[in-house]
């Protein structure tokens, strides 16, 4: 019995095969010439951690498992009640901590020269940390602790030493990972590439009555295909764009409504991010007044955007120029309630931000997204997302946005 397909009947039989067992005959691997980050580079961002640790006295760094651990050491390893981390010294070799039964399958993903020192079920794996501290005459030197590190983990390294001063590593782990290399840099740009091309691949294949979730499967399965790792792919239709994350409500493409598509990939552990609005059918008068004014307010951000300027006096530029066309003002609705873009990398979302108040200089390396969009709650929302890169002279688009919103894709 097809009593599922009756309840769509918006969408053909035949599309509903498509989102679900779409040809990727026309597809092939863009990512088969990408090059990892190598251990020379890892070895490079430890020497670097350790200059920013002199500069700015600071005896060691704490790193729990996450993207900053895969950073330095190349491990990768996932969170839990036991603790995994990395101690970088301000001299000599780092040291891994992890449990007795996990050390053979942490030094597979090893990628820098350490010390790998382990903890039984029955100890304190704070207390290992302790002792290498002590072991290297660094006990008594402020300990910078990586800011995603929890709670467990710092409260525990207090308690094993007393006394100890524990302060903030992001001068040396936000100083690090905020300036990419061009090795990164190329990663990203094959992340960037790889999910154009699914977009590309999915946009004509997007069909009425087609659902969020059919049109996102086309997307990921697109991107893998292209060599990536899918990260996200939220679809938002009509009045649904009008919420940045979207909205409950069952959603179908409907003639004359916004499509909006934020997706995302990993190429190598690094990120892609790049959303595009579209109207299915023909757009209204104002839904491309709207698409052509967030498309000035990605290049307001764009050129706002110069080695020097604080990072948050892109996101004012963007704000004064929606506020003269009638939006806000601030983050008041209708206009942008978003800030205008973050850092990306290994993560989807790094430090800093392109947000009001954020003093950070922009600098040669530094990587966000521009994403001004203006949302028009009970009507529709447009977003248009490119990541950019600082040069020396100045920014430099991942992505090229697209010109018009007939034509979303170049």
């Amino acid at each position: 019995m097809m009593t599922g397909a009756a309840t769509l009947p918006l969408l053909g039989v035949a599309g509903i095969a498509r989102a679900a067992d779409p040809d990727l005959s026309a597809l092939s691997d863009m990512t088969s010439a990408t090059q990892a980050i190598g251990a020379a580079e890892r070895a490079a961002r430890v020497a670097q951690a350790q200059a920013l640790m002199k500069a700015n006295g600071i005896g060691a760094v704490l790193i729990e498992s996450g993207s900053s651990l895969i950073y330095f050491t190349g491990v990768r390893w996932s969170r839990s009640e036991r603790l995994t981390a990395v101690v970088i010294p301000v001299e000599g070799l780092p040291c891994i901590v992890t449990p007795f039964f996990e050390e053979p399958s942490i030094r597979e993903s090893l990628g820098i020269e350490a010390d790998v020192r382990v903890w039984q079920e029955d100890q304190n794996p704070l207390g290992v940390v302790a002792g290498f501290l002590r072991d290297r005459k660094l006990a008594g030197r402020p300990i910078g602790i990586e800011e995603t590190t929890r709670y467990f983990a710092v409260d525990g390294l207090a308690h094993a030493l007393p006394g100890a001063t524990i302060v903030s590593a992001n001068p040396v782990v936000r100083g690090c990972r905020m300036i990419k290399t061009a090795a990164e840099i190329a990663l990203m740009q094959a992340a960037t590439d790889v999910t154009i091309a699914a977009y590309r691949w999915t946009y004509p294949r997007i069909e009425r009555g087609m659902t969020p979730q059919q049109i996102g499967a086309l997307m990921n399965a697109a991107t893998r295909k292209l060599g990536g790792s899918p990260e996200f792919a939220l679809i938002l239709l009509g009045e649904a764009a009008a919420y940045p994350h979207g909205s409950g409500k069952p959603q179908l493409v409907r003639d004359g409504e916004v499509v909006l598509m934020d997706c995302g990939c990993t190429v190598q552990g690094y990120q892609s991010d790049v959303s595009r609005t579209f109207v299915f059918g023909t757009a209204s008068a104002e839904q491309r007044k709207v698409w052509d004014q967030v498309r000035a307010g990605q290049a307001t951000a764009f050129a706002a955007a110069q080695v020097g300027t604080p990072a948050g006096q892109v996101d004012d530029a963007v704000r004064r120029y929606y506020t003269a066309n009638g939006y806000g003002p601030d983050y008041q609705l209708p206009g942008l309630s978003h800030r205008t873009g973050h850092g990306i990398g290994m993560d989807g979302h790094e430090p800093v931000n392109l947000v009001r108040g954020e003093k950070t200089p922009l600098a040669p390396g530094m990587c966000f997204s521009n994403e001004p969009g203006l949302y028009l709650p009970g009507k529709f929302g447009v977003r248009l997302e490119d990541c950019f890169h600082m040069t020396a002279t100045g920014p430099k688009w991942f992505s090229l946005p697209p010109t018009s919103i007939d034509k979303p894709f170049r």
